[in-house]
């Protein structure tokens, strides 16, 4: 059994030697480490081969992400039985991440076990929405950890796969999968890894995100680069499911669809509420509904608390954390607009263009 990385990059000049770097520290060794350049006009080739890893090159890739990954798993030779492991550019792996990984696969009772998915957090936050981003990310991991490790999806910044369970995904493209045949991923679907996780469950592959296996990734610097995020990922997911339809594995995922449109608008009423109040005049003191809120506050406390003191002290203060869900409400209300009218978010390539700065 083989150990291959594969990182798509894309103008990742900035960061793809500290992510390449990162795989070297990792106590299984990659038998090989492929950077697929896919449309690069800055020095990510360069600086790839510079940290010591294989550069592939795409060809006319249109296809984004996805498009750069099936052309390099088409060229690339791999086993049925090797683990390749699809990370981001820039992104880098906790200690631990790898051997779990090994361990996970060498232990599999049945070999289905498909993949093995990565837990992020966010990446040295040091501003205020870098760190509510990473309260955010704190908060899905602890969830993961309570749902001892069962994969709601498959984290495209770092996820390990058996060959073989990709190999059956190209297999069943066009038949029981959407897509071409042949292709690993999904050409039409935005968001590559929620596809993909849907795919493999769909075929019958079991999918584990333990706790262990920490991903770092980097934060959007910006609300402009946030919403441009957010909007492609609730966007992705809903594609995703309407393109399944309503199946076994898809029902969970329509709940949390409808879930997240309830919760947007009981957010958005809520504030309409307190503001109409505070402006009538009406609003007043109630010990009910402030143990309420104190109950509410310590929950958000908790749920952040090993994420550090200054995560704890943004929750407490409550505000800046409502304010930051409010706007991912308004990406989520504008990937529901983009769908009713059928038109397709412009994909947008950000990037923290200077180390961020206190």
């Amino acid at each position: 059994m083989s150990v291959v990385a594969m990182l798509p990059a894309h103008n990742e000049a900035r960061t793809i030697s500290s992510a390449v770097r990162s795989l070297r520290t990792q106590r299984v060794t990659f038998d090989r480490i492929v950077v697929v350049a896919d449309n690069c006009t800055d020095t990510t080739v360069e600086e790839a081969q510079a940290a010591g890893a294989d550069v592939f090159r795409t060809e006319g890739n249109t296809d984004k992400k996805a498009g750069a990954l099936n052309q390099a798993l088409a060229h690339v030779d791999l086993d049925d039985d090797d683990v390749l492991l699809v990370m981001d550019a820039d992104t880098r792996l906790g200690a631990d991440y790898m051997a779990t990984v090994a361990d996970r696969f060498g232990t599999d009772p049945d070999g289905r076990l498909g993949a093995v998915g990565g837990i992020f957090h966010g990446d040295s936050p040091r501003r205020l929405l870098p760190r509510l981003q990473a309260s955010e990310y704190a908060r899905y991991a602890r969830e993961i950890g309570r749902r001892q490790g069962r994969v709601h999806v498959l984290t495209g910044t770092a996820s390990a796969f058996r060959v073989r369970a990709l190999r059956d995904v190209a297999a069943a493209r066009g038949t029981r999968l959407p897509g071409r045949r042949g292709e690993v991923y999904d050409t039409g679907a935005i968001t590559e890894d929620n596809e993909m996780t849907i795919a493999l469950k769909t075929i019958g592959w079991r999918l584990v995100s333990p706790r262990e296996c920490l991903v770092y990734t980097e934060l959007m610097p910006t609300l402009r680069a946030l919403h441009d995020q957010r909007l492609r990922w609730y966007r992705g997911a809903l594609d995703n499911i309407r393109t399944y339809g309503i199946t076994p594995v898809t029902r969970r995922y329509w709940w949390q669809q409808a879930g997240l449109l309830l919760s947007s608008v009981m957010l958005c009423a809520y504030l309409v509420l307190m503001t109409t109040t505070i402006v009538n005049g009406h609003f007043g003191f109630s010990w009910f509904w402030t143990g309420i809120g104190a109950l509410f506050i310590l929950e958000r406390v908790v749920t952040v608390w090993r994420a550090g003191p200054q995560a704890r002290v943004l929750a407490a203060l409550l505000v800046p954390e409502l304010l930051y869900d409010l706007w991912l409400q308004v990406a989520f209300f504008h990937a529901v607009g983009t769908l009713l009218r059928g038109s397709t978010p412009e994909w947008r390539h950000h990037r923290v263009t200077q180390p961020e700065r206190i």
